[in-house]
């Protein structure tokens, strides 16, 4: 007897073992199958207002995006990945004004494809693309869940969002990179009529990186610019981000000169303090050399995936420049300060 209930024993645990393998085997062909696909995105809003005397009617700091006053939306947007190991594709779409801006509403469905583009990882060390992607100029990015600061930098926003062509990443070293690129022309995401075409490099070394670009500087060209974008981890809890760029469009007389700091330190886990420190230079957009000074403090609560920004920004023009416009209609005014409380939800 005792023979037959250990057989039996034997035979039905060998049967349990069996089944939970079989079962964990299934499971991990499923997620592997579905793994070849991910969805991420944020979400984010924001409060802003300015301060007077008597309260500005002109409340646009000269720069992109969250330059609303009182309750407003930045944007939302999904970015859906597929990745077959060498090949894959990636898009990233944009709703909302933050989004719109950022796409020129030139494309598709009122410019809300952000980012489309096709890769393919021909070695460990060479990555072809093809398709519009986010720039590679300059320290910030379209998505405010990836910048530190809420609002964006004069510099950011007077150079390109994004490039329509093909691209190769290249690994030199562990630590070295390079980029070479043939788009259209600057933010001419849907075609070059014109049949011109920019050119862009990027050499990164130690987390330092040199940026070029070039165009004909015609038809709305950018020109020339090249760009730094770096930083140092001066202590565990202290960065210092850097950007500087210069801007020529000989065609159109026009351009831009800058730098930007970002100290940032870190307080615990969950919040962070930095501020930007801009200095801009622009003979473009209607104004002849002008100077602008912007400070930015920006603190970041993060809770799981929810991140609070308070921010405080100081614009200051130089050289007798009086672009905003205080409230009684026939004052003007050569700085804007202003507070935004921003909350951005990334998943």
């Amino acid at each position: 007897m005792k023979t037959i209930i250990s057989t039996k024993f034997v035979k039905n645990l060998f049967l349990l073992a069996f089944t939970v393998f079989s079962t964990v085997s299934l499971v991990a062909q499923e997620e592997e199958e579905t793994s070849k696909f991910s969805l991420s995105g944020s979400i984010d809003t924001y409060y802003r207002t300015t301060f007077s005397d008597g309260g500005q009617a002109t409340t646009a700091t000269g720069t992109s995006f969250a330059n609303q006053t009182g309750f407003a939306l930045g944007m939302a947007n999904l970015i859906g990945s597929y990745d077959m190991g060498d090949t894959g594709v990636v898009v990233d779409l944009v709703f909302g004004p933050r989004g719109t801006e950022a796409t020129f509403e030139n494309d598709v469905l009122n410019g809300i494809i952000n980012q489309a583009y096709a890769y393919w990882n021909v070695s460990d060390k060479v990555t072809l693309t093809a398709g519009r992607w986010n720039t590679f100029l300059g320290y910030e990015v379209i998505a405010p869940a990836a910048n530190f600061n809420y609002s964006v930098s004069y510099l950011f926003s007077n150079g390109p969002f994004s490039h329509l062509g093909v691209k190769a990443d290249i690994a030199l070293s562990d630590d070295v990179s390079l980029m070479l690129a043939v788009t259209n022309p600057w933010d001419v995401n849907d075609t070059s009529a014109t049949g011109e075409y920019g050119f862009g490099t990027q050499l990164g070394f130690y987390g330092q990186y040199i940026n070029v670009y070039y165009d004909s500087g015609s038809n709305g060209g950018l020109g020339f610019e090249v760009d730094y974008t770096g930083g140092f981890d001066v202590s565990d809890s202290f960065f210092l981000g850097i950007n500087a760029a210069y801007n020529d469009n000989s065609e159109t007389e026009t351009g831009f000169y800058g730098a930007a700091l970002y100290p940032q330190i870190t307080t615990s886990e969950s919040f962070a303090i930095g501020l930007r420190g801009e200095y801009f230079t622009a003979t473009a957009d209607g104004f002849d050399d002008t100077p602008v000074t912007a400070l930015t403090l920006t603190g970041s609560f993060t809770k799981d995936n929810l991140i609070l920004k308070p921010e405080i920004r100081l614009d200051s023009f130089g050289n007798d420049n009086e672009p905003f416009i205080e409230s009684n209609g026939v004052d003007t005014s050569s700085s804007l300060s202003s507070f935004a409380l921003a909350a951005i939800y990334s998943f």
